[in-house]
């Protein structure tokens, strides 16, 4: 199975922001404009897919295959044989497919590539011992891959249809054939038992790389699409130009390396265990992952922000580093990820935000009641953590600790992270962060979105680190943090209409063949999802988004100023130049509460210094005076 792209975390976030670029021949279809185009964003064509419901089945075949038979045996597999071994067996795997590559570079008349090539196997199965150390990547011998796939588009064959492949996962009807004719390229592919070296090599190497790829197909509500995005975005290899035109905005790009923080002991998920919890209200399971102390400990129940999923970069690496620092750490998808709206939720969608974190509540309940009686006597305090959407329904839970809130799970501390202050700016101001290209001439907005897409891909590629420089302007970096936001949008509405359908989509809604009706719903702004589809469903249940009260009292926190203020177990952690946050609030903030309850940073966008010490100090000592064994800290 080929994975065209690694599973960091930004190049996830490539696939999220990247919805399906390809060279734009008459085979690729384009979804109709709005009838205004010139105010509206239009994302560039999509790569051809006539045939999706065929294969989304496939793609659900080889999701089980990873995930039920692969990945065991992958684990097991690295328990026996060593990474150098491993990693021996795959350059050993690569020089004897030496004949297929060498006569593709021929026929594509790559000259140079040839002698490259033919030196590599020399040094490799000379001084390599057959290849099993890549001695010529160590003396700077280039190193490329050609097979037929590469030499039918060098000859002019189109591409094609989108194929999704048993085992082989995506590739188009060119490369398809392209692997056939690799196949009885390969000389080893005549001879028994030799033609089962290639499929021992493959499942060696997949072994590596199989547990991001599970991870990738559990945090997406769906991966599908997803997948097909990010193979057909890197399919034609286009180069993004990445220099820089105009001005930056440093709030948008510290945002950006949000994308970049999450676990770093390769390990930690090795002691990671996931298990699911009976929802008494929708009689359905809510599954949950958590690291538990050997000893008792304080616990914190980790709340994501907007969509995220329990399993994503951010929640992960607030895990760790709770984990290492003498804390049991639980972990729940976002109220607004399908995982917890479609068993969690008694809503059809996510509405009000008071009642949404009542849901919320409740899930932590029946987690913190399984765990207790699973493993009496390990569990202490309990914190709740919520970064972002999480930070503000945690900070709702904090205002209900002084009435009688039944028999729900009490917290000893509430810690948010980059909370925003007035939900309405909040959303109001991703939504212009989406428009943001409209400020583009509109001849060249198309070609502009398209490239910064193809930035996106090519940093991904290059595995970025936490402060490395981001060739992005204002526009592209906006419209970057708009489209996540958008994105996830979608999923919402998508999840929330094939439960419960308002009428308010035209496209008919079916599993099976979604682009249509993906591309109807990329239309609409937060705003609109509040005035066409939450507003009408609240009503229906005794909740009125029109009466200015109502909303103000439901998203905005200066309305519990009192109650917050008079609760010393709030602490806040947030940076001046958030993008969810204007002066009024960072004023708010500091006006309110009492100097030791808040952390305000100077800088750090939304979310973007997540991995500064400075900041995981401040996270740390939110926690304080919570019982965490000194001796566990690291």
């Amino acid at each position: 199975m080929k994975f065209p792209f690694r599973y960091t975390h930004l190049a996830i976030l490539a696939c999220l922001i990247t919805t399906v670029l390809q060279a734009q021949t008459p085979k690729h279809t384009v979804a109709p404009p709005p009838a205004d185009a010139s105010n509206h964003i239009v994302l560039p064509p999509t790569f051809a897919d006539p045939i999706e419901p065929v294969n989304r089945a496939i793609w659900n075949f080889d999701k089980g295959l990873l995930t039920s038979v692969i990945k065991p045996f992958s684990e097991g597999y690295r328990f026996v044989v060593p990474k150098i071994v491993r990693k021996g067996i795959g350059n050993a795997g690569r020089n004897l497919l030496f004949p297929g590559r060498f006569i593709n570079e021929g026929l594509q008349g790559d000259w140079a590539d040839m002698n490259d090539e033919t030196a590599r196997l020399f040094c490799n199965t000379t001084i390599g011992l057959g290849g099993f150390f890549d001695v010529a990547t160590t003396w700077n011998i280039p190193k490329r891959d050609a097979d037929f796939g590469q030499t039918f588009k060098k000859w002019g064959f189109h591409s094609g249809i989108f194929l999704m492949l048993p085992l082989f996962g995506p590739n188009d009807v060119r490369d398809t054939s392209g692997l056939v004719v690799d196949y009885f390229a390969n000389p080893l592919s005549y001879f028994y038992p030799f033609y089962y070296i290639g499929t021992g090599v493959t499942a060696n190497n997949l072994t590596d790389s199989v547990d991001g790829a599970v991870r990738f197909i559990e945090t997406q509500p769906d991966s599908y699409s997803l997948l097909q995005g990010a193979w057909s975005f890197s399919h034609e290899n286009r180069k993004a130009d990445l220099s820089l035109n105009g001005s930056q905005d440093q709030a948008a790009l510290e945002t950006i390396q949000s994308f970049f923080f999450s676990y770093k002991n390769p390990k930690f998920m090795d002691h990671a265990k996931t298990r699911s919890v009976l929802i008494p209200a929708t009689g359905k399971k809510l599954a949950y992952t958590y690291w538990l102390q050997p000893h008792e400990a304080p616990v914190v129940y980790i709340i994501p922000g907007f969509g995220a999923h329990r399993l994503a970069g951010n929640e992960l690496g607030l895990a760790e580093l709770l984990v290492s620092n003498g804390f049991s750490a639980v972990c729940i998808s976002s109220s607004f990820h399908p995982e917890f709206m479609e068993n969690a939720s008694t809503s059809a969608l996510p509405g009000y935000p008071p009642t949404t974190a009542d849901e919320v509540h409740v899930a932590l309940t029946e987690i913190d009641r399984q765990l207790d009686a699973d493993y009496p006597h390990r569990l202490g305090s309990r914190a709740v953590m919520g970064y972002s959407m999480g930070a503000f329904q945690s900070l709702l839970f904090a205002t209900k600790e002084n009435r009688n809130a039944g028999n729900l799970i009490k917290f000893q501390r509430f810690v948010a992270i980059d909370s925003p202050v007035n939900l309405r700016f909040a959303v109001t101001n991703l939504d212009q962060f989406y428009q943001a290209p409209l400020a583009w001439p509109a001849d060249q907005r198309q070609k502009n979105i398209e490239n910064v897409l193809l930035k996106v891909a090519a940093l991904a590629s290059k595995d970025p680190k936490p402060g490395d420089s981001l060739p992005l302007n204002t526009i592209e970096s906006k419209f970057l943090i708009g489209l996540g936001l958008q994105l996830s949008l979608r999923d919402i509405i998508y999840s929330s209409q094939s439960r419960h359908n308002l009428g308010v989509l035209k496209q008919p809604i079916k599993n099976s063949r979604r682009r249509e009706t993906y591309d109807e719903i990329m239309q609409y702004s937060f705003q609109d999802y509040i005035v066409k589809f939450a507003t009408p469903y609240e009503k229906t249940r005794g909740i009125d988004l029109t009466d200015a009260e109502v909303v103000r009292r439901g998203t905005d926190l200066r309305v519990f100023a009192d109650v917050l203020k008079g609760n010393p177990d709030v602490r806040l952690i947030l940076n001046r130049n958030d993008i969810v946050l204007n002066n009024e609030d960072v004023h708010w903030v500091e006006t309110t509460f009492n100097p030791a309850q808040v952390t305000l940073f100077k800088e750090g966008g939304h979310l973007g210094n997540l991995g500064q010490p400075a900041v995981q100090q401040a996270i740390l000592r939110g926690l304080d005076g919570l019982g965490a064994v000194a001796s566990q800290k690291n």
